[in-house]
């Protein structure tokens, strides 16, 4: 007679929103951006022109995606390239500033002082790393950032510090809303008004969950409340401005920067918007680019319109806050993987408390506690956490 066993069988292991492959091209694609960011930081300098920065950025980017994943599989090669177009943003500038030969203000310079946004992204297979970084020309340790700049840059990296802590499984995104504008606070500083972060997954950068940063009422009413998942990516954008408010508006910069919102479907009228349109799908995919990129510039233009008109296309403007003030950015992308958060994208290349001397610091005990925990717990951490819960517990 058979001998009868009493072993359970295992439960089946839960399946993976992304895969362990999956990982590794994000960090393909963040291993990228940091190179490249190296290099753009090395060429900003004084008097350069922000038009040749940008142009070089993305040509970089390209350059380092085509030296990567080049196995063609069942005759498709994978798609790679640039995830976010090379932007450069200065002083009061918010983001997207990324000009054409033909725009009024593609000669614009950088200067020594100048408060630099560096905005990048590469992905690799539609698994997109961005990241960006704020900078000031000219500054070192023996002449540092200070005054409201200062202020500024030190609010937005402490703020982007506690978002990283914040963005983890069981958290609600308007946790992150409150504390990176109490952040900025110590600072005497607000994060841009309506400004989003959003869910990635492949091939999508502005997923449906989303966090905002200092809503007005009826952006926190129209934002829905989410709470973050295992197995989710986040690109998480913190933008902070020295003004009273936070608030920016659209000045006379030209948009150059688009992208296909993939949710809308309309069948395009003109001709020439059909032939755009389809040229943003060949080149772009679902990511989105510059105008620069597409054959013919004034072609583009006029095809671009129509797509806009009705939401096929969605525009990325140019807003600025009121002049005599600073905006300071920090985005990273990050991953919400089964042994904590991860962060895909790398730490800022120039940033260190050595360049920026403020006179304020961060005085709130619970932020402060929030930056002195590491990233990812570890097991001892976790360990040593409950014991600790044991003993108020007894």
């Amino acid at each position: 007679m058979a001998e009868v066993t009493t072993d359970t069988p295992k439960p089946a292991e839960k399946a993976r929103l992304i895969s362990e492959a999956d990982v590794t091209k994000y960090k393909t694609a963040g291993d990228i951006v940091n190179d490249v960011m190296k290099k753009l930081i090395e060429l900003c300098v004084e008097g350069a022109k922000i038009i040749d920065l940008c142009i070089e950025g993305d040509k970089f980017i390209e350059e380092g995606t085509g030296g990567v994943y080049n196995k063609v599989v069942k005759g498709v090669k994978m798609s790679k390239g640039l995830a976010f177009p090379t932007s450069i943003s200065v002083n009061n500038t918010v983001s997207h500033f990324s000009p054409l030969a033909s725009d009024p203000l593609s000669s614009q310079a950088l200067a020594k002082g100048d408060v630099v946004k560096l905005h990048i992204g590469a992905h690799i297979d539609g698994f997109a790393a961005i990241s960006a970084e704020t900078f000031v020309i000219g500054a070192s340790e023996q002449e540092p950032v200070t005054g409201r700049k200062a202020d500024v840059i030190k609010a937005a990296w402490h703020a982007a510090e506690i978002a990283m802590r914040l963005v983890k499984v069981g958290n609600k995104n308007f946790a992150v809303t409150d504390a990176v504008a109490k952040t900025a606070a110590a600072w005497d500083c607000k994060p841009v008004e309506g400004m989003l972060s959003c869910q990635q997954t492949q091939n999508v950068i502005d997923g449906k969950k989303r966090i905002i940063l200092n809503p007005n009422e009826t952006q926190r009413r129209d934002t829905e409340a989410i709470t973050f998942a295992e197995d989710e990516v986040y690109g998480i954008d913190i933008l902070v401005s020295s003004g009273e408010d936070g608030k920016a508006r659209i000045e006379d910069s030209r948009t150059t920067i688009y992208q296909k919102d993939s949710s809308v479907t309309y069948q395009l009228k003109m001709k020439n918007s059909r032939a755009v349109f389809s040229e943003v799908q060949k080149k772009a995919g679902a990511f989105p680019f510059n105008v620069r990129a597409l054959e013919d510039e004034k072609r583009a233009r006029l095809g671009l319109q129509e797509a806009v008109q009705h939401g096929l296309i969605k525009p990325y403007e140019i807003v600025y806050t009121p002049a005599n003030t600073f905006v300071a950015a920090f985005h990273f992308t990050i991953a919400l993987v089964p042994a904590g958060p991860l962060l895909l994208t790398h730490p800022p290349v120039w940033y260190k408390p050595e360049l920026v001397k403020s006179e304020k610091e961060l005085e709130d005990d619970e932020l402060k506690g929030l930056l002195s925990k590491s990233l990812r717990e570890t097991r001892k951490n976790k360990k040593k956490a409950k014991e600790a819960e044991g003993d108020a517990d007894a």
